[in-house]
């Protein structure tokens, strides 16, 4: 799908990742158009959720880095000897405040938010109308799923402190409440309401059906994939009877599917297009043929007609039988001559059209739902919803009948193998606090097998050049 960007958000983007050079708060448009004269009608509030989307799907956020380092700090991928030396301190667990991945995550993730917070500072002053509603409840859930990314990054799981420092909030544009704001670290705990109050405003907004700007396709957020982000939220907080009543809300509302044969999983992941039909997908940001990441983007990573650098371990390949599905999307090939495991969940790297980059996907939701039952002593319905996904992905799969920790092990098994490749591995470690043992591979650099729960890299560094610009950042233990 199209997106009508206009000139000031996309020239926007291009100095997105410098603009923590200066202050890591500034917004300011390089053109002639002023960001308080930028939204006047609803045209121009479309347009400036569609550039806001533009800065979210970057290389240095959901476009690459945020779903590489969710698998390769944990047991899903590594980088492969044979490499042009791209994330290798990640790999090596060597990461440090100044490591570029980290600051852009950073950076990148809060230029997203005050494009979000001007979409929703602006937009207030437009007349209500269900256009209107629609767009600023994206900018809503935006601006959540940010703080959701960023607080599972740079600050202490929930579950473990929610007292701990985690990264400030942030919520007018900076030119109502200044450049050089020092807004200080909130705490865990006030990203998570903060998180919570977004996605429930954005809830609340939106309509049921399409809109003239935006109708329902999973390039855009939607009312019930606010609930589906919410789901995921309440999960990584350990508060399970709330991700149950979310995800259970998405299920019975939001009228998703996944693919019901091999041939519809299999058209499903060949396909570049956003999904107009809510198959499988519930929000992907848009890497069409005249707008895409080209060869820095999540597919080129992992081609071998690309960079080609990240392969999955051999731990990963065997947890998958024969028969399952999933098992398709990785090749069994070479890498420098030597065997490797080759990603090919996202295929489209030499096409014009890219891969969309999966945010959020439905069965990541039954997932949700069914660990969420598991934990609030539901087995029966953790069972049902575990074995509706288990039994579509590996058709010669009986079923799951176990109970009590090995049902939690099971759904935990089943969220690995589905959600491989998509960043969300590392966060099931830290939320659930528990250790990370990294397989060593013969042609790959694991040279750190295993991150124990008192590691310093469970939290990424917070930047220095944040740190530079506001001066009341406090930094990471061990830092």
């Amino acid at each position: 799908m199209k997106l009508n960007n206009i000139t000031y958000i996309l020239l926007a983007v291009a100095v997105a990742v410098s603009a923590c050079k200066k202050s890591f708060l500034d917004e300011q448009p390089t053109t002639a158009v002023t960001v308080t004269e930028s939204i006047k009608t609803t045209n121009d509030l479309a347009d400036a959720v569609n550039g806001m989307y533009n800065v979210m799907k970057a290389t240095q956020l959901f476009g690459r880095d945020i779903p590489v380092l969710g698998d390769l700090l944990a047991d899903n991928t590594y980088v492969n000897v044979t490499n042009s030396g791209r994330y290798l301190l990640e790999n090596n667990y060597q990461f440090i405040s100044t490591t570029a991945e980290p600051t852009n995550i950073y950076s990148r993730a809060y230029y997203s938010i005050l494009q979000a917070n001007r979409i929703i500072y602006e937009g207030k002053k437009l007349a209500a109308s269900s256009d209107n509603n629609q767009l600023i409840g994206e900018a809503y859930a935006s601006r959540g799923l940010l703080y959701l990314q960023l607080v599972n990054w740079f600050g202490a799981p929930y579950t473990v402190n929610p007292s701990a420092d985690a990264v400030p909030i942030v919520k007018n544009p900076s030119y109502i409440t200044g450049f050089d704001i020092k807004t200080p670290r909130a705490t865990v705990g006030a990203v998570y309401t903060q998180i919570i109050s977004d996605l429930d405003s954005a809830y609340a907004l939106m309509p049921e059906a399409s809109t003239s700007y935006h109708a329902i396709t999973s390039n855009y957020i939607a009312k019930y994939a606010t609930k589906a982000i919410e789901a995921r939220a309440y999960l990584y907080k350990g508060d399970y009877a709330n991700a149950l009543t979310a995800a259970q809300l998405v299920v019975d509302k939001g009228g998703y599917t996944l693919a019901q044969n091999a041939a519809a999983f299999t058209g499903f992941w060949a396909n570049p297009a956003a999904q107009t039909g809510k198959l499988e997908t519930i929000f992907e940001l848009n890497q069409n043929a005249s707008s895409n990441l080209g060869n820095t983007g999540l597919d080129a990573i992992f081609s071998q007609a690309g960079y080609g650098d990240i392969q999955a371990t051999d731990d990963l390949y065997n947890a998958y039988t024969a028969s399952d599905l999933r098992r398709t999307l990785i090749l069994n090939g070479t890498r420098g001559g030597q065997q490797a495991y080759i990603i090919n969940k996202f295929p489209n790297y030499s096409n014009t059209d890219k891969d969309e980059t999966k945010v959020i996907r439905y069965a990541e939701v039954i997932l949700t739902l069914a660990e969420a039952a598991a934990r609030t002593n539901d087995q029966a319905k953790a069972l049902t919803y575990l074995n509706q996904l288990a039994r579509l992905r590996d058709p010669s799969f009986a079923g799951y009948t176990s109970s009590g920790t090995q049902l939690t092990t099971d759904i935990l098994n089943e969220r690995r193998k589905e959600l491989a490749f998509e960043g969300l591995r590392f966060f099931d470690f830290t939320r659930l606090n528990l250790v990370i043992n990294r397989p060593k591979q013969a042609f790959g650099y694991v040279s750190y097998p295993t991150v124990s729960l008192t590691d310093i890299h469970r939290i990424l560094p917070i930047p220095q050049s944040a740190r530079d610009a506001n001066s009341s950042l406090t930094q990471n233990p061990g830092y």
